[in-house]
């Protein structure tokens, strides 16, 4: 299927904190770290594509590279900033050679990583700003006190947070209205669904899902994490949906996904984004991609329009509990 109609725009937040983004959004993680394999005018000739298909809404950290995708981002919109909605992180704290330090959510921190952000972007303000990772050692009144301040210098326009629990997000929304969560859902990742989405939706806060593909296993085309190239981190153990009889069984659900996805004449990748986005129009998923090719499929996936059958087909295909390991193999970092 090719893209053969307006993306859109979707809006994160309400009244004074509410923020029009695209429909669908690219994660840019990948094109400096993590999932191996980097090449630079790749990556920027996807970032230019992604603005050339409406894709407006790019999200990076400081963590990514580390510090090296803000700067290849920034490179990349530099003369089309005005057409962007940039999204940065702050909280997870590493040094210039990688090593990580922690979540770090105090409040001199949270000014200090902002001013950097700004000057890796080459940009003058953050269109949305957040919290990486919750510090559990620092009261969340504290540290969204300190990024309330980034939005009254002009330097930061609207707040996020990300994997926060439904308790941490009112506390913040209290203290500063929260436009967005960014947290992972998909088909394979649902529990937001118990008591966070809820909460968002009485809030009128926005959500933002990363990992809406599932790390890329619900594409259908991994097959063999020996496939993979060696620096990728899904081969490393971080990631348990992708080892041993977990990545077995968990494949045989990407197969029923396959099944479905040849009866919408779609690929299986964009039956899963095409779930994402029907999930309320307060949600704007952001599929991460270092390609062209694999961009131009998963802007195409807005085409695909679900109807109430064939969602409840997902549903049994998928079943919530399903899907067999943890997210992470280390969950510590996660709110709960």
């Amino acid at each position: 299927m090719t893209h053969t109609t307006s993306l859109g725009t979707r809006t994160l937040g309400t009244g004074s904190s509410a923020l029009t983004v695209s429909t669908m959004g690219l994660g840019c993680m990948g094109m400096s770290e993590f999932y191996g394999g980097r090449d630079e005018g790749e990556a920027v000739a996807t970032l230019h594509r992604a603005l050339d298909l409406g894709v407006t809404f790019l999200d990076t950290a400081d963590m990514y590279g580390p510090f090296t995708n803000e700067k290849l981002v920034g490179r990349a919109i530099r003369d089309r900033r005005d057409e962007v909605q940039l999204a940065t992180k702050f909280g997870n704290e590493r040094a210039e050679d990688g090593t990580r330090i922690g979540v770090n959510g105090r409040p001199e921190y949270v000014r200090a990583a902002c001013d950097a952000s700004l000057q890796r972007l080459g940009v003058d303000h953050i269109d949305l700003y957040y919290q990486h990772r919750v510090d559990k050692s620092v009261p969340i009144e504290e540290t969204v006190g300190a990024m309330a301040e980034l939005v009254a210098a002009g330097k930061v326009r609207h707040l996020g947070l990300s994997e926060a629990s439904a308790a941490t997000i009112r506390r913040a929304h209290e203290v500063h209205p929260i436009t967005a969560l960014q947290s992972e859902y998909s088909l394979f990742t649902r529990d937001i669904e118990d008591e966070v989405l809820p909460l968002l939706r009485q809030l009128r806060i926005g959500l933002v899902p990363y990992s809406p593909l599932g790390r890329g296993l619900l594409t259908g085309s991994i097959t063999s994490t020996e496939a993979l190239s060696e620096d990728d981190t899904r081969r490393s153990g971080r990631f348990p949906r992708f080892t041993g009889e977990a990545f077995r069984h968990n494949l045989a659900l990407v197969e029923r996904v396959r099944e479905l996805a040849a009866q919408k004449d779609c690929t299986p990748g964009q039956l899963a984004l095409a779930w994402v986005l029907a999930q309320g129009e307060d949600v704007a998923p952001i599929p991460g991609t270092k390609r062209v090719r694999y961009l131009e499929e998963n802007v195409a996936a807005a085409d695909v329009k679900l109807t109430g059958d064939d969602l409840d087909a997902l549903d049994e295909a998928v079943p919530r509990e399903a899907v067999v390991g943890d997210r992470y193999g280390d969950m510590s970092t996660i709110d709960s």
